[in-house]
């Protein structure tokens, strides 16, 4: 449905909030680690937010150095097997599934009567869009209550990863209704692979509170500056596996995951179902 009323009147300060120093608040403020207040605030977390700790590699909530350290917490890895057969590819994150289908004539459906331009996502990168043209997305938002690392959906190698600047609008189910053009209006991290079924972008889209998106190969992205910015790889110098960690997020945000038409979704994967790391998110029509 469209945004109601309140839904839009909610949204409305986003537009003059100061993003990024707010942004820059928290980045700091979630790093303190005197005990007192770190602790303070762990616990004021999890009243706000129902966290299962029994999942955790480290189950006591306090014995983390600071905030950012329990908001990007390990997992036990029995927590989050990977869906049998290796040719199916796995969910990358905890979360809900935003949005899902089918790229429509460089069009990427956001909520009812909103979308927004395949190309524009991707930083204007025209031969980047024309691969995806008519392939799938899948919009995956995660909460603060959630599992904040990603993960590889299958086995890949990086291409390419691209440094967008933007605003950081919040990324909620409300102003993804109210905001236009939400996810391409962001900072944003797009990440190019090459898998064996052909190419697949991961969208790290950042939100207020979560200007800082990390990778395992280049660490904190977002420190970058306020200009775009694209890392070219060499061929097999950055490989990942299915199910290995990929990056992070502080507090929430929302992972796009785009393939070529090739690409099936699984039928699960729809608006509003909960999705989980290692679950089967789809599979490539061609086998």
């Amino acid at each position: 449905m469209k945004a109601s009323l309140s839904e839009r009147l909610r949204s409305l300060p986003f537009y003059i909030l100061p993003h990024h120093a707010i942004s820059w608040c928290i980045f700091k403020l979630a790093r303190i680690r005197w005990k007192p207040f770190k602790n303070l605030a762990i616990r004021t977390y999890t009243q706000l937010h129902s966290v299962n700790m029994a999942e955790a590699e480290i189950t006591d909530k306090y014995s983390y150095e600071n905030l950012n350290a329990f908001f990007t917490r390990a997992l036990k890895s029995e927590s989050r097997p990977l869906a049998s057969d290796d040719d199916n590819w796995v969910c990358p994150v905890d979360g809900a599934v935003s949005q899902a289908g089918k790229i429509e004539n460089g069009r990427i459906f956001q909520a009812k009567g909103r979308d927004y331009s395949l190309l524009e996502l991707l930083g204007g990168d025209e031969a980047q869009a024309g691969t995806f043209d008519n392939g799938n997305f899948a919009t995956l938002y995660l909460s603060p209550r959630d599992y904040h690392r990603i993960h590889m959906p299958v086995d890949a190698e990086l291409n390419t990863m691209t440094y967008i600047p933007g605003r950081l609008f919040s990324v909620a189910a409300y102003t993804v209704k109210a905001i236009p053009r939400l996810f391409a209006r962001n900072e944003r991290v797009v990440c190019r692979f090459e898998t064996k079924h052909g190419p697949m972008v991961m969208v790290l889209v950042g939100a207020i509170n979560v200007s800082a998106t990390e990778t395992i190969w280049h660490g904190l992205v977002t420190s970058i500056g306020s200009k775009m910015k694209k890392f070219d790889y060499a061929a097999g110098e950055v490989t990942l596996k299915r199910g290995d960690e990929m990056g992070r997020f502080n507090l929430g945000s929302t992972v796009i995951l785009i393939t070529t038409e090739n690409f099936i979704l699984d039928d699960s994967i729809e608006a509003g179902a909960a999705v989980y790391m290692g679950r089967k998110i789809g599979r490539a029509s061609s086998l």
